[in-house]
């Protein structure tokens, strides 16, 4: 038995590891053990990755790229490569991912189990939609092969299904064609949500990538720093150079507190804002900003941290928004890791993906027990008036109900779900 933690360091609980390295006899090893879960870089917020006293498929050692057809931008992999290690691979022959969460640090099998979504998707949607094919290992000793022309509702449900209809194996994805790593930049302060909404409505058609930073302390009032971007050709430039650092211990108590979140939230405004205009960035600080420090989730303290994402309908999301943050601001406490961003008009790839049309509001909270869940039962009041959704990848408390309603095609999905598969989360909000 190994213990084995997910991202919000939450916990620390006893698994039955076993480290996967050869795709070939998969099924063999899934059928002969104990009903698991697959598990990559632990990069998952909460306990859909987890599954504490029971088995952990370590996918990390099926790390092999298989073929690259550098024509067509068509890449085949094992689902343990990690994101950074396509780019690296990709962008030299000018190539992109399409679609990366803000890590690459990441395997591509977490990539689809939770059909992550970046800063474009009201261009490019989640990274089920650039997934031409996946083979899914069940624990029945079948093998599938599914893709959005090949049992499509396998394939549906495997997109966003939180690694329960088996174990994903090898997949293939379209790369995007690109001039090289180098992206055109705008950096816009805001003072309310009336002028995100503004910035974010109107750079749609012009900019394919949109973010923003909010500080969610400031009484509410929704001021925050609003990042666009667009892939360039750039010229021949010198690659940044950047030093990784690390957060070396865990601190007796989190760093995340009333003294210094308030100055920092300050800090980080007045910087930005005198920093705003145009100019150009290399993709890694763009997309992946936090990958230098590593480990810095400890800075959380012993008792880790929640990461609360929700996303409303567009309708209703300036006024959802804006009760979450009053919300927050009434509780005293707050976060400096705080996104805001929309979504555009698409549909999901996946029956239990979290990307829908709307807006999504990301913040970061230190463990503080009780007091911390009584917020995020206000905050789940509010995304259930709104109709919304939390995300299953951040989540690691929220009550069924709230789960039930926010995503329709459950009973849907089941029907697909592998029996030999579950996780804490599957217990929590589905049942064995």
């Amino acid at each position: 038995m190994v213990k084995a933690t997910s991202w919000g360091r939450l916990g620390n609980w006893e698994h039955d590891v076993r480290t996967l390295s050869d795709r070939q006899p998969l099924v063999q090893q899934l059928k002969a053990s104990r009903p698991g879960i697959a598990y990559g870089m632990g990069r998952s917020y909460g306990d859909v990755c987890l599954n504490p006293g029971g088995v952990l498929w370590k996918t990390t050692g099926l790390d092999r790229f298989v073929r690259f057809d550098e024509g067509t931008g068509r890449l085949a992999c094992e689902a343990g490569v990690l994101l950074g290690d396509i780019q690296r691979l990709a962008i030299p022959r000018g190539w992109i991912l399409p679609v990366t969460p803000g890590t690459q640090l990441a395997t591509v099998g977490g990539a689809i189990a939770n059909d992550v979504h970046g800063k474009s998707h009201h261009v490019l949607g989640s990274f089920g939609d650039h997934v031409q094919w996946l083979k899914l290992a069940r624990t029945d000793g079948e093998t599938l092969l599914c893709g959005p022309g090949l049992l499509p509702e396998w394939f549906a449900a495997t997109v966003g299904g939180l690694g329960l209809t088996g174990l994903i194996a090898e997949v293939e994805i379209q790369l995007r064609r690109v001039a090289g790593p180098w992206l055109a930049t705008e950096t816009l302060p805001y003072t309310n949500l009336d002028e995100f909404f503004h910035l974010a409505d109107s750079s749609e058609a012009a900019w394919e990538h949109t973010v923003s930073w909010i500080d969610c302390i400031s009484g509410g009032g929704g001021r925050g720093i609003f990042m666009r971007g667009n892939q360039v050709d750039a010229g021949p430039r010198p690659d940044p150079k950047s030093r990784k650092r690390a957060i070396p211990f865990v601190p007796p108590l989190s760093l995340v507190n009333r003294l210094s979140l308030r100055p920092f939230n300050m800090a980080y405004f007045n910087l930005k804002k005198r920093q705003a205009g145009q100019g150009i960035a290399h993709y890694e600080p763009f997309f992946y900003p936090l990958d230098n420090l590593l480990e810095w989730n400890r800075m959380y303290g012993p008792k880790g941290f929640f990461q609360y994402q929700s996303v409303v309908p567009r309708e209703v999301g300036r006024d959802a928004v804006q009760a979450m943050l009053g919300e927050v601001a009434r509780s005293g406490d707050g976060s400096f890791l705080a996104v805001l961003k929309t979504f555009g008009n698409r549909q999901p790839a996946g029956m239990m993906s979290f990307p829908r049309p709307g807006v999504t509001l990301a913040m970061d909270f230190p463990n503080k027990g009780g007091r911390t869940l009584k917020l995020f039962e206000r905050l789940d009041a509010v995304v259930r008036e709104a109709g919304g959704r939390v995300y299953l990848a951040k989540d690691a408390r929220m009550p069924r109900g709230l789960f039930e309603a926010g995503y329709p095609r459950l009973a849907e999905f089941l029907r697909y779900r592998d029996p030999g598969m579950s996780s804490a989360l599957s217990r929590r909000l589905i049942g064995d």
